[in-house]
């Protein structure tokens, strides 16, 4: 349980009261690590990030005292240098998003994407892209998705896919299969593992049989990265990941 720093917050709440209580509640120790975690080194996917040094649970529980942020004060945090400030942001919109009227969520959906820039690590866009992009245009055009997809930024490709689980929950893996016939061999590890793990999720949460014809499709599972591949079949028996792996199903 956090306890409340001793800031005066003003009123309505803003950007740098939010940044003030998350550095009130900052760990120097813990934030190295956390660097080291997100990959922050010169030439590395997160380089040049930097961490206050607080746990999940610390930064969920701070958006939520901060929920009724504005969205454009919400949108000033997520510009924050700070990687739990942008977080937290996103934290917000989501709980915003879920909340709003269809003119507020149309609003968050937008923000989201012309601010893709600062949503720009793998935890950032596995925990929202989902709750905002997936369920705005769930039962519409996805082309945003595509187009995503086909971005040479790490960050869109990977909001592509992961926005996609928000259909797989619904039982329906038609955008996901889009979107993975895009990315299937991306070079990065990154969209390697998001790829495997929703075609993963298709196979448990739509159906199995899906996902096996999906792999047998054009020798998919002889031709898509390992990585993806070990991934997709998580679930299958031990011999049966065997029998992928050696391409010999």
């Amino acid at each position: 349980m956090l306890n409340a720093p001793l800031i005066t917050l003003s009123n309505p709440l803003t950007a740098e009261d939010a940044l003030a209580h998350l550095t009130a509640h900052a760990d120097p120790r813990r934030a190295i690590s956390m660097g080291r975690y997100f990959k922050t080194g010169p030439g590395e996917y997160g380089a040049g990030d930097t961490f206050l040094g607080l746990s999940v649970p610390s930064v969920r529980a701070i958006a939520k005292r901060f929920h009724t942020l504005s969205l454009s004060e919400t949108e000033d945090l997520l510009h924050a240098p700070e990687h739990e400030a942008r977080l937290t942001a996103l934290l917000i919109l989501v709980h915003r998003y879920q909340k709003g009227a269809a003119q507020e969520r149309a609003a968050i959906f937008r923000l989201y994407l012309s601010n893709t820039q600062y949503i720009n690590n793998w935890d950032l866009i596995d925990g929202t892209a989902e709750y905002i992009v997936g369920a705005h245009l769930y039962g519409g055009d996805k082309q945003i998705l595509i187009d995503f997809a086909h971005s040479s930024d790490l960050w869109q490709r990977r909001i592509a896919m992961l926005s996609c689980f928000h259909d797989i929950k619904l039982g329906d893996a038609a955008s996901a299969f889009t979107i993975v016939n895009i990315l299937k061999n991306d070079s990065h590890d990154l969209i390697q593992k998001a790829v495997g793990w929703m075609l993963r999720e298709i196979g448990k949460r739509c159906s199995r049989a899906e996902l096996v014809a999906w792999l047998a499709q054009d020798d998919h599972y002889k031709t898509i990265p390992r990585t993806a591949l070990r991934y997709a079949i998580e679930h299958f028996s031990p011999e049966e990941r065997q029998a992928y792996l050696k391409g010999g199903v």
